[in-house]
C-alpha cells in the first residue's frame, strides 16, 4: 500500500518550511477559545434563553473542541510541559466520555427503531442503507411483525432509561468541582500554552508523520478482504451467546477509528484545509461503530429473560441486520482507503 508522507512541499501540510509549535499553540488556544463559547451556549440553553442555542448542539461543541485538545496533547506531548499535558488527557477524556454518552444511546436507539420498522415491513421512512451494503436474508415477516412491537417497545425502555441516567451524569460532570478545574486549564489555555523551551524550533511534522504511520501499520493489520465478504457468520454466532462481551472482530476497527482521528487531527495543526478523503474514511469507520454497539444493544436486550418467543426472534433478526451494517461499513472503508491509497 502506497504511503503518504507530510514532505516540506506537501500542499496538504500548509507548509513550505518547518511548522514549529508556534503553529501548536495557535491551533490549542483556537480550541480552547471553542470550547469556552459552547460552554456559554450550554450554559444559555440550560437557562432556556431566548435564542439560546441547542443545549445538544452546544455539548457536540464541547465534545468537538475536548477531542482536538486532547489529540493534541497526545500526539505533540514531546513539546508541550509534561506534567501539565499528562495531568489533562485523562480528564479530557473523562469528560468526552461523559458528554458524549446521552447522544449515543438516543442515536442508537432511533437507528434500531427504524431498522425494526424496515425489517418488519411497517410504513415509515427507511433508514438509509450503508455504501456498499449485501442483501440481509429475508425474515419471515409474519413472524417479525408480531415481535417487533414488543422487541421496539422492549429496546425503547432500555436506551431511554439509559440515556436518562447518562443525562443526569452530564448535568452532575457539568456541575462538578472536577469539571470547573478542567474548564479553568482550558481557559488559561485560551491565552498561555506550556510549550517547552525548545518547542520554537522543533518541527511537528515528525510527530505527525509518526501518527500517521501508526494508523498506516493499524489498517495493514485489517483483515480487508475478508471485509468484503457477503457476511461473517461468525459475528451472529458471537453476537447472541451468553457472553456479554464486545464482539472481538470489532476491536481493531475501534482502534483504526480512533488513530485515523489523532492523524487527522494532527494533520489540522499543520494546515487549516480539510482532507475530504480521510473525513469521507472516518465517517465510514463511525458508521461502522454506530452498527457494532446497535447490535450489541439489540443482542443484550435478547437476552432479557422471560421474553416472548416472537420478540426474541425479532430481536435476533435485527441483531442480524446490524452486522450486516458492520460488514458493510467495512467493506465501505476498504474501497475509500484503496482510492486514497491509489492516489497518494
Amino acid at each position: 500500500m502506497a504511503q503518504q508522507h507530510l514532505e516540506p512541499t506537501d500542499p496538504l501540510s500548509g507548509h513550505v518550511g518547518p511548522a514549529t509549535g508556534d503553529a501548536l499553540a495557535g491551533y490549542l488556544r483556537s480550541q480552547a477559545t471553542e470550547f469556552l463559547r459552547a460552554l456559554r451556549q450550554h450554559r444559555d440553553s440550560g437557562g432556556a434563553a431566548a435564542g439560546a442555542e441547542d443545549p445538544v448542539d452546544a455539548a457536540r461543541a464541547l465534545r468537538r473542541s475536548v477531542r482536538r485538545i486532547s489529540s493534541s496533547l497526545h500526539t505533540f506531548r514531546p513539546v508541550l510541559d509534561p506534567d501539565w499535558s499528562e495531568s489533562l488527557r485523562p480528564e479530557l477524556a473523562w469528560l468526552s466520555g461523559t458528554l458524549g454518552m446521552e447522544h449515543a444511546y438516543e442515536s442508537r436507539l432511533e437507528r434500531l427503531l427504524l431498522a425494526l420498522h424496515r425489517l418488519s415491513g411497517a410504513v415509515f421512512p427507511a433508514q438509509p442503507r450503508s455504501v456498499g451494503t449485501t442483501p440481509a436474508p429475508a425474515p419471515d415477516r409474519g413472524n417479525l411483525t408480531v415481535g417487533a412491537a414488543k422487541a421496539g417497545a422492549l429496546l425503547d425502555r432500555q436506551l431511554t432509561l439509559a440515556r436518562t441516567r447518562a443525562h443526569s451524569t452530564a448535568l452532575q460532570a457539568l456541575g462538578s468541582s472536577r469539571f470547573h478545574a478542567v474548564a479553568d486549564h482550558i481557559a488559561v489555555l485560551a491565552s498561555e500554552v506550556p510549550l517547552t523551551a525548545t518547542a520554537g524550533t522543533t518541527d511537528l511534522r515528525p510527530m505527525a508523520l509518526a501518527a500517521q504511520e501508526r494508523l498506516e501499520d493499524a489498517v495493514t493489520a485489517l483483515p480487508l478482504v475478508a471485509a468484503g465478504n457477503p457476511y461473517n457468520a461468525e459475528a451472529l454466532v458471537h453476537g447472541l451467546s451468553p457472553d456479554p462481551s464486545p464482539h472481538p472482530q470489532d476491536a481493531p476497527w475501534h482502534q483504526v477509528r480512533l488513530l485515523l482521528r489523532l492523524h487527522r487531527y494532527a494533520r489540522e495543526v499543520l494546515t487549516s484545509g480539510v482532507d475530504v478523503r480521510l473525513l469521507t474514511a472516518g465517517q465510514c469507520l463511525d458508521r461502522h461503530r454506530d452498527a457494532s454497539e446497535a447490535a450489541s444493544a439489540a443482542a443484550a436486550a435478547a437476552r432479557t429473560p422471560r421474553i416472548a418467543p416472537a420478540t426474541a426472534y425479532a430481536l435476533g433478526v435485527l441483531h442480524a441486520d446490524q452486522r450486516h451494517e458492520v460488514e458493510a461499513a467495512r467493506f465501505a472503508f476498504q474501497q475509500c482507503w484503496q482510492k486514497q491509497a491509489v492516489s497518494t
